[in-house]
Protein backbone atom coordinates (compact mmCIF):
# COMPACT_ATOMS: atom_id res chain seq x y z
CA UNK A 1 0.00 0.00 0.00
CA UNK A 2 1.43 3.20 -0.82
CA UNK A 3 2.44 6.18 1.68
CA UNK A 4 0.63 8.88 -0.09
CA UNK A 5 -2.99 9.30 0.88
CA UNK A 6 -5.63 11.68 0.51
CA UNK A 7 -8.85 12.85 2.58
CA UNK A 8 -12.43 12.29 1.18
CA UNK A 9 -14.75 13.22 3.40
CA UNK A 10 -16.48 10.45 5.49
CA UNK A 11 -13.93 8.24 4.66
CA UNK A 12 -11.09 9.97 6.32
CA UNK A 13 -7.06 9.38 5.02
CA UNK A 14 -7.27 7.07 2.36
CA UNK A 15 -4.88 5.71 0.25
CA UNK A 16 -5.81 5.08 -3.63
CA UNK A 17 -5.43 1.60 -3.13
CA UNK A 18 -7.81 1.77 0.15
CA UNK A 19 -10.21 3.97 -2.16
CA UNK A 20 -10.03 1.12 -4.34
CA UNK A 21 -10.86 -1.89 -2.04
CA UNK A 22 -13.55 0.57 -0.82
CA UNK A 23 -15.12 1.07 -4.18
CA UNK A 24 -14.72 -2.72 -5.31
CA UNK A 25 -16.54 -4.01 -2.13
CA UNK A 26 -19.74 -1.14 -2.02
CA UNK A 27 -22.65 -2.56 -1.93
CA UNK A 28 -25.92 -0.36 -3.49
CA UNK A 29 -23.03 1.97 -5.60
CA UNK A 30 -19.98 3.42 -4.62
CA UNK A 31 -20.46 6.76 -2.97
CA UNK A 32 -20.31 9.72 -5.25
CA UNK A 33 -17.69 11.21 -2.82
CA UNK A 34 -15.32 8.43 -3.34
CA UNK A 35 -16.20 8.07 -7.14
CA UNK A 36 -15.07 11.89 -7.47
CA UNK A 37 -11.69 11.17 -5.69
CA UNK A 38 -11.06 8.00 -8.18
CA UNK A 39 -12.23 9.93 -11.28
CA UNK A 40 -9.43 12.49 -10.47
CA UNK A 41 -7.37 10.02 -9.98
CA UNK A 42 -8.15 8.18 -13.07
CA UNK A 43 -7.51 11.40 -14.78
CA UNK A 44 -4.07 12.15 -13.72
CA UNK A 45 -2.98 8.46 -14.10
CA UNK A 46 -4.46 8.57 -17.61
CA UNK A 47 -2.12 12.08 -18.67
CA UNK A 48 0.95 10.22 -17.11
CA UNK A 49 0.06 7.53 -20.13
CA UNK A 50 -0.78 9.42 -22.45
CA UNK A 51 2.59 11.65 -22.02
CA UNK A 52 4.77 8.38 -21.83
CA UNK A 53 2.71 5.54 -23.73
CA UNK A 54 5.60 3.55 -24.52
CA UNK A 55 7.64 3.43 -20.99
CA UNK A 56 5.53 4.45 -17.98
CA UNK A 57 5.03 1.62 -15.84
CA UNK A 58 2.21 1.73 -13.41
CA UNK A 59 2.46 1.23 -9.86
CA UNK A 60 0.46 -1.07 -8.27
CA UNK A 61 -2.18 1.21 -6.69
CA UNK A 62 -2.69 2.87 -10.03
CA UNK A 63 -2.95 -0.66 -11.70
CA UNK A 64 -5.69 -2.01 -9.42
CA UNK A 65 -7.22 1.80 -10.67
CA UNK A 66 -7.10 0.82 -13.84
CA UNK A 67 -8.26 -2.64 -13.49
CA UNK A 68 -11.18 -1.30 -11.90
CA UNK A 69 -12.06 0.91 -14.64
CA UNK A 70 -10.47 -1.22 -17.69
CA UNK A 71 -14.20 -1.75 -19.46
CA UNK A 72 -14.39 2.16 -19.61
CA UNK A 73 -11.02 1.87 -22.36
CA UNK A 74 -12.09 -0.71 -24.31
CA UNK A 75 -9.07 -1.78 -26.21
CA UNK A 76 -7.20 0.55 -26.23
CA UNK A 77 -3.35 0.08 -27.29
CA UNK A 78 -1.90 2.37 -24.54
CA UNK A 79 -3.92 0.60 -21.86
CA UNK A 80 -2.86 -2.79 -23.07
CA UNK A 81 0.68 -1.70 -23.59
CA UNK A 82 0.59 -0.34 -20.20
CA UNK A 83 -1.19 -3.53 -18.61
CA UNK A 84 1.79 -5.76 -20.40
CA UNK A 85 4.37 -3.87 -18.60
CA UNK A 86 3.22 -3.75 -14.98
CA UNK A 87 2.65 -7.42 -15.39
CA UNK A 88 6.42 -7.60 -17.10
CA UNK A 89 7.62 -5.40 -14.03
CA UNK A 90 5.46 -6.71 -11.50
CA UNK A 91 7.47 -7.93 -8.39
CA UNK A 92 4.63 -8.99 -6.20
CA UNK A 93 3.54 -7.04 -2.59
CA UNK A 94 5.65 -4.59 -1.73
Amino acid sequence: MGGNQDYIQSYGYVSLQQAVHLAQNSEGGVDQRLAQYLEGKLTEIWARLQAQPNSYILPQDEFALFNYYKSRFGDSEIVRNATKRFWDNHRGSR
